[in-house]
């Protein structure tokens, strides 16, 4: 089976996590700092503060940004669930901005219209989660902008964008919000196993993720209520969770960073050859805004079924899976689940959302995928269309 995503291990990532396994510290030792530290020089933020899955980094940047019961957070419907369930976990209500038919991120246009009638409403948002769907950024400049109209908070969901750049600068510096979150799940551009992180250029905030991601437990001078107690002294000031990265992640976190410009750079050499082998078929091929440098995480194509295509979505889906093609779906509509169902969303709430869906397949593209590999799943994709 060619997976649709995997990860890229070599020796040099096996050798820093046997080497972590050697020392002393297997948890909360200096690895995870040095990781943070990494990224943050890597991406150019300030701060970063490293979590065991993006869903952990989603939900503490909610409650580090103060969302709490009846706020409001937006969020696109075409994105994994966390985007969504980060502000349940507060307590928040939950709703969607409608996406782009041409980027499938979330729609400025769309945004900007919504935010206008909930201000007339009395329901601004208090966050609103702009998702880099596939790794091509949002129009983050326009968020900002209608951040500073309206007065919301920005968390970037870059779950798949680690390495992307928007406007020349590399995702995650937080020039257009304020915290933003990356994935470092095994399909995505670089691993930690599990992982996750946020970047943020706010002292503050910072201060807030990293009490957040450790029980609300500080030994800082500063934050303590009694001082000069003893080194053993530490004190909970907030509830916090266990969401800590451990040593062994950081540190192929720490080998993985080195190559990811290598994995974006192979990742854009398989576009072009799916760009070209795929021209002829009938497929919508992803577009790529110039003002974005997208990671490529995914390669989702939409199949023309009403005009050119005899056999349905789900057929075609069997039938490469069949071929031992990983092709995959990238995303059920959020609002479509049963449980946001419930909630009181339904079919037709997000048009541009659902007809994506509809039609769409994604690729298998992994940085380490070959052309013999590549042109197998045209091949058989081929076969099958026609």
């Amino acid at each position: 089976m060619i997976p649709y995503g995997k990860q890229d291990i070599n020796s040099a990532d096996i050798d820093a996590v046997v080497d972590v396994l050697k020392s002393d510290y297997l948890t909360q030792g200096p690895q995870v700092r040095l990781f943070e530290q990494s990224i943050s020089a890597y991406c150019g933020s300030n701060y970063s503060v490293a979590v065991n899955s993006a869903t952990s980094a989603l939900h503490i940047s909610c409650l580090a940004l103060g969302l709490g019961k009846d706020d409001f957070l937006w969020t696109s419907p075409n994105s994994f669930v966390a985007s969504a369930n980060c502000g349940l976990y507060c307590g928040a209500k939950i709703d969607f901005i409608d996406i782009d038919p041409l980027t499938y991120n979330l729609s400025v246009e769309e945004l900007e219209k919504k935010l206008i009638k909930a201000k007339n409403e009395g329901k601004l948002p208090k966050i609103i989660i702009p998702v880099h769907f596939a790794g091509q950024s949002c129009d983050m400049s326009k968020v900002k902008s209608l951040s500073e109209e309206f007065g919301f908070s920005i968390i970037e969901d870059a779950s798949h964008a680690i390495g992307s750049k928007y406007l020349g600068k590399f995702v995650g510096g937080c020039q257009y919000s304020d915290i933003t979150v990356f994935s470092f799940h095994p399909v995505k551009i670089m691993t930690t196993a599990e992982g996750g992180l946020a970047t943020t250029n706010c002292k503050n905030l910072a201060q807030k993720l990293r009490l957040y991601h450790s029980h609300g437990i500080t030994r800082d001078q500063d934050l303590l209520n009694e001082k000069l107690i003893g080194p053993w002294y530490y004190e909970q000031i907030s509830l916090g969770f266990n969401y800590r990265m451990t040593e062994l992640q950081a540190a192929l976190g720490i080998s993985q960073l080195q190559r990811v410009d290598g994995f974006v750079s192979n990742r854009h050499v398989l576009k072009k050859r799916y760009d070209l082998l795929l021209e002829d078929l009938p497929l919508t091929l992803p577009y790529q805004s110039k003002d974005c440098h997208s990671s490529l995480h995914l390669y989702p194509v939409q199949i023309d079924i009403a005009k050119k295509v005899s056999k349905s979505r789900k057929q075609i889906f069997i039938e490469l899976r069949e071929n031992n093609v990983g092709v995959n779906v990238h995303y059920i509509p959020i609002h479509m689940q049963p449980y946001f169902q419930n909630l009181g969303f339904k079919k037709g709430d997000f048009p541009n959302s659902e007809a994506y869906y509809q039609s769409t397949l994604t690729l298998p593209m992994f940085s380490s995928m070959t052309s013999e590999q590549q042109d197998e799943v045209v091949t058989v994709l081929n076969k099958i269309l026609q």
